[in-house]
């Protein structure tokens, strides 16, 4: 683990990495830290039973470097809400963010996700008590609206009524939810990209800061929404090509120090999956965040089996990262 940063950056929404299930653990986050010192993260989304009810710890740990680091939430309940708002902000996050975006089955049957923007007075409840229960920033993480409910009058009802609750920030998925019949990952790739829509908001809504969210691929396509948006946020292109993120300090935060080379990011973890074999995890936890480091270079293919397959038959963990960071050498 690195010691705490007392020149921590400040938080800023210009570039961040999206919350994704599964994917963007402490680990991925203490990764994907090593090639930006600017990006925001986000964890995976964590329900305010899981915290009120679970392994509270397990679910807030994390690593002092990853600042700036955002805790998302799922949940309707604005007294549990503020209550998990509250073990957010003592555990030192940078800001809450009350998931009112994913469209899976589970999580609608708890009234999480995006099932909430049907019921935008509840969402502003549920800011509101947030907002009342802590001193760092609530925003909220929305689509553009979901079946039945996707007019754009709509929408601006529900973004109005969570502004009035005091939320001044909003990341915008720019794609509506279809809440039946779709996979969340269809959810990701069938309902059209509405960036007017998004662009739309903001014009309206000039005094709030709208984060631009769905389908980015490139630092070129971040640079042209950022002439229209306040941030850009990225998920499965920063997943599965975290390298982008080395270029992100210097082309989007005007950074002067050079950017970290594939090789130098992975030798930067091998503190931490130390630290990590010490207390019983394996290196497997850590490695599958980095097989995107390798991609469109010879040894790019035998970079990824090492870290993906080999990793599982090995005595010396260490040793195998050394081979792995080895054939990231000059790339």
């Amino acid at each position: 683990m690195q010691p705490e940063n007392t020149t921590r950056p400040a938080l800023s929404r210009r570039f961040s990495v999206a919350p994704m299930m599964d994917w963007t653990d402490r680990h991925c986050r203490f990764f994907l830290r090593q090639l930006s010192r600017h990006a925001l993260l986000y964890t995976e989304m964590v329900t305010t039973g899981a915290l009120i009810h679970g392994d509270r710890e397990r679910f807030l740990r994390y690593s002092e470097c990853e600042h700036p680091i955002a805790l998302q939430l799922g949940g309707s309940n604005p007294q549990d809400l503020a209550a998990c708002a509250k073990m957010a902000e003592q555990h030192g996050y940078d800001e809450v963010n009350l998931n009112v975006g994913c469209p899976s089955d589970r999580v609608q049957n708890n009234m999480i996700g995006a099932c909430l923007m049907g019921h935008p007075a509840l969402v502003a409840d549920c800011v509101k008590a947030m907002r009342d229960a802590v001193s760092i920033p609530v925003t909220v993480k929305h689509r553009i609206g979901i079946n039945g409910r996707d007019s754009y009058s709509e929408l601006c009802d529900f973004v109005g009524q969570v502004r009035d609750a005091g939320c001044r920030s909003f990341t915008v998925h720019a794609r509506i939810a279809i809440l039946e019949g779709l996979s969340p990952k269809e959810n990701r790739e069938i309902p059209p990209l509405r960036y007017d829509v998004a662009a739309q908001l903001k014009r309206d809504f000039p005094d709030l800061e709208i984060i631009l969210n769905g389908g980015i691929k490139t630092l070129e396509e971040c640079e042209q929404h950022l002439q229209t948006f306040d941030g850009v946020m990225l998920g499965r292109e920063a997943y599965h090509n975290p390298y982008l993120l080395a270029q992100v300090d210097n082309r989007l935060f005007g950074a002067a120090a050079p950017s970290i080379s594939r090789m130098d990011a992975l030798l930067a973890l091998k503190p931490y999956v130390e630290q990590h074999l010490r207390e019983g995890g394996t290196l497997h936890h850590v490695s599958r965040h980095v097989l995107g480091l390798a991609q469109g270079f010879p040894g790019a293919r035998r970079f990824r089996q090492l870290l993906s397959v080999d990793i599982h038959k090995v005595q010396d963990p260490l040793g195998l990262l050394d081979q792995a960071a080895e054939l990231l050498r000059g790339h």
